[in-house]
């Protein structure tokens, strides 16, 4: 091996996810992450190993290298993995073609121009029905019929590591007559995967579920940041809005769909039957080990959930194909996101609103405080990772503060 993996990294030579890194000396550009190392591919073109435009290596997003399609950008990964594993390739000798993480900068990977987010697991759904709406009807007559979603706000998607601020707006509380505006009380996380737009279609096509996986980059960390009592006031009849864009979180690194591929599994049992443009053929879910962890200020980190995006009701072959099936053109790096992944289990609830059902249960944290919601200062984690064997591929994680109200 050309440079040191440790055991149970994330970022093993099964791996090889992309993104955007930038250190004292290098400007914004393209890497993957091999285990504690960024390989930087802006370095590695000089080599002339590629036989691609390598001038959009040393842009400051992935988009122009995801145009290349995936019969260029998988052969890359193949590539890398070939000579990481060769001794005598092309890497070999060349310690200066790679960057310890700790010493980098990751930045957004992708120029995101549309965002939607989806509402996707059956477990979350139904928790939110009980709670808010008639817990022996707890799903609207729609919700297995179609993946239900909705259009969200691209500008305010950013990168783990940078702070949010406490979003303010109007709240209703029970005893009140009228509304009053202030910071939300009920600020909350949602345990997500997005998935990256890796080819675009114009305006009338229709991808179908047999495609999908061709319309798939790789997959990234979500947190999809909610204000529950925002939401709750502001929500009928149109659906959610600043209750949800003031921000939302990812991962830096790009997963490739292609390196989860060992991880596919069957999802859970459609009734009922969907329409024939949402049959799907194969496996389409994947066993993805997820977990949420509470960082108060000067505290040890709480972990609150442990979930996994197996439980997914509505695949992203689903998702996509009924994205497009009215003519709704897609373009590259655009990012959907799977809406919040619950499973069975009362710690496998992916938001706050679950884990302490509405407030109703708080949430014990090892420094002996509670959470219903999340406070000033808190710092909240997601981490992911498939293992199969020997085969480990993960995401690194997405880390968000939260400071008080401007």
């Amino acid at each position: 091996m050309i440079i040191e993996i440790p055991e149970n990294s994330d970022f093993s030579i099964h791996n090889i996810p992309f993104g955007i890194f930038s250190t004292q000396d290098r400007s914004p550009r393209v890497g993957v992450a091999v285990g504690e190392h960024i390989l930087d591919l802006a370095a590695v073109a000089e080599l002339d190993v590629f036989d691609f435009n390598t001038a959009l290596l040393e842009k400051d997003t992935l988009n122009d290298f995801i145009s290349l399609g995936k019969e260029i950008t998988t052969r890359v990964r193949k590539n890398i993995q070939y000579w990481l594993k060769d001794n005598n390739s092309v890497l070999a000798g060349k310690p200066e073609l790679f960057v310890k993480q700790s010493e980098a900068q990751m930045h957004m990977p992708i120029a995101i121009g549309d965002y939607t987010d989806f509402y996707s697991s059956l477990e979350h759904a139904t928790n939110v029905g009980k709670m808010f709406r008639d817990p022996e009807n707890a799903l609207l007559p729609n919700w297995k019929h179609i993946p239900v979603g909705y259009h969200g706000r691209a500008s305010s998607i950013i990168v783990s590591g940078q702070p949010i601020y406490r979003p303010k707006g109007q709240t209703k509380p029970n005893d009140a007559e009228a509304p009053v505006f202030g910071p939300t009380r009920r600020l909350d996380f949602e345990l997500e995967i997005g998935f990256v737009c890796g080819k675009e279609t114009q305006l009338g096509d229709s991808i179908s579920t047999k495609e999908a996986e061709d319309y798939i980059f790789g997959l990234v960390l979500f947190n999809d940041w909610s204000a529950r009592d925002i939401q709750k006031w502001e929500y009928v009849p149109l659906g959610p809005f600043l209750a949800k864009n003031f921000a939302s979180s990812i991962s830096p690194w790009v997963v490739t769909l292609e390196a989860l591929d060992p991880f596919k599994l069957a999802g859970p049992k459609q009734e009922p039957e969907v329409l024939p443009y949402l049959k799907y053929d194969g496996e389409k879910n994947y066993d993805i080990n997820l977990e949420v962890g509470i960082t108060p200020e000067q505290s040890d980190e709480t972990t609150v959930c442990f979930s996994n995006f197996k439980h997914m009701y509505w695949n992203m072959a689903q998702q996509l194909a009924h994205h497009t099936v009215n003519g709704c053109n897609i373009n590259i790096g655009d990012m959907m996101a799977s809406g919040t992944i619950s499973g069975k289990e009362e710690n496998s609830f992916g938001s706050m609103l679950e884990l302490s059902w509405g407030g109703t249960k708080p949430i014990k944290l090892k420094d002996g405080n509670e959470r219903k919601f999340i406070e000033d200062g808190d710092t909240v984690t997601m981490k992911g990772y498939a293992q199969k064997d020997d085969i480990r591929v993960g995401f690194g994680e997405v880390t968000t503060k939260v400071l008080s109200a401007k």
